[in-house]
């Protein structure tokens, strides 16, 4: 086999081109800090780089979200704790109204502070986030949730029922705010269950106290077919009786009429239903007793404004009395919703930090098995940079050395 001096030439040449090749790979290596630059570098490499960094962005994207609302639900655990204080100084000013040795001025007083309350409680509803959204509105966020009228006090919520959710996760989403609807606006009159209120054409000195359901099982049975629609009537000496809304008596579980004579400091039972009173009843005065849960709601603005209402009545103890037994009832249905929503926003916060944590820590075990791809080992790069370096040069020489050898040359040595 005969050897020309042309393939001899080119075996050298492609055998320097690939060493100058590995010796620019090496360079760029060390210069970028990538042993990966390129998908040819290292295909399976690259797809995991690919597939590392599209994570690593989702995790990024996740903790952001997280963030942002771990600041909206802040704000809202503090406006929370505003409007938790100011409805127990409401509820205070309101047992303290309930004392018959207090003069029109006091309660007159005592009104100019529940305006006070009601103007702030509208301000604390309407707060708003960092970005400047309401946070009561529901997902109508760049609207003022609360609207009172200046005249009359009544307040109208503008927002939606809706909640706005934050992504923190693959199929993973958590509630950032909470409607202004269910916190401040449909809330249960009474105890929860029913209202019992006395007329305010009573001319007795009867007032309805605390009530409850002392049967849920009878009680039950008498909504079973539809809301209670009941009316309690005082005759002379306290007797009483008790019909529906057609005006038929309603009968206990034995069928007898429900009837009774009340003594002050009672209490009058049936259907499962116990209402506690005090004073004496006229004959002719009535308490009615609804269970009907569409239409006994009420906001706590209406409350706070009942509640003035009454102080600024002049009417007789009795009735501010009865008013304000009715409005703190409400009033207290307010405030569990307020706490409610206080430990929903709490447990929230805290899936969050524990989901901050979980990424955290999936940051830094995906950083690391990317770096294990991506970036070079620079000691074993240099050490190879050099021997490369060496490799080259001692081609670059031979072949210097080999392309001015002929025949001649050896034939005139």
């Amino acid at each position: 086999m005969r050897i020309s001096t042309s393939w001899m030439y080119q075996q050298q040449v492609n055998t320097m081109m690939g060493q100058q090749n590995s010796l620019d790979e090496t360079q760029n290596e060390i210069s970028t800090g990538y042993a990966i630059n390129v998908a040819s570098d290292n295909p399976v490499g690259a797809a995991q780089i690919v597939g590392l960094n599209h994570i690593m962005a989702e995790n990024t994207q996740y903790t952001s979200n997280i963030n942002s609302a771990n600041t909206r639900l802040s704000t809202e655990t503090s406006t929370l704790s505003s409007v938790s204080n100011l409805l127990n100084s409401v509820n205070d000013i309101g047992l303290g109204a309930i004392n018959g040795a207090m003069s029109s001025s006091d309660l007159s007083n005592m009104a100019t502070q529940l305006t006070q309350y009601r103007n702030e409680l509208v301000q604390l509803a309407n707060t708003t986030d960092a970005n400047g959204q309401a946070l009561f509105s529901g997902t109508s966020n760049t609207t003022t949730p609360f609207v009172m009228n200046s005249s009359t006090g009544a307040v109208t919520y503008a927002g939606n029922d809706q909640q706005s959710f934050s992504a923190i996760g693959a199929g993973l989403q958590i509630a950032s705010n909470d409607p202004g609807s269910s916190l401040f606006m449909n809330l249960p009159a009474g105890n929860g269950s029913f209202v019992s209120s006395a007329a305010s054409s009573n001319t007795g000195t009867l007032v309805v106290g605390a009530n409850s359901v002392s049967d849920a099982s009878a009680f039950a049975t008498a909504t079973a077919s539809g809301p209670i629609n009941d009316t309690i009537t005082f005759g002379a000496n306290g007797t009483y009786s008790v019909t529906d809304a057609s005006g038929n008596p309603v009968l206990d579980s034995s069928g007898n009429p429900v009837t009774g004579t009340y003594t002050d400091g009672g209490s009058i039972s049936f259907d499962g239903m116990s209402i506690s009173m005090s004073g004496t009843p006229a004959a002719g005065d009535t308490v009615s007793v609804q269970s009907d849960s569409a239409s006994n709601t009420q906001d706590v603005f209406t409350t706070l404004n009942n509640m003035i209402n009454a102080l600024q009545s002049g009417g007789s103890t009795a009735q501010i009395t009865n008013t304000l037994n009715r409005q703190l009832e409400a009033l207290g249905q307010a405030m569990n919703s307020v706490s409610n929503t206080q430990v929903s926003v709490g447990s929230r916060m805290d899936t969050l930090t524990q989901q901050q944590s979980d990424y955290s820590d999936l940051s830094v075990t995906y950083q690391s098995a990317l770096n294990d791809v991506q970036n070079v080992d620079m000691a074993t790069a240099i050490s190879n940079l050099s021997l490369q370096s060496t490799a080259l040069q001692a081609s670059q020489q031979v072949f210097a050395k080999i392309q001015g050898t002929s025949l001649f040359n050896y034939l005139q040595s």
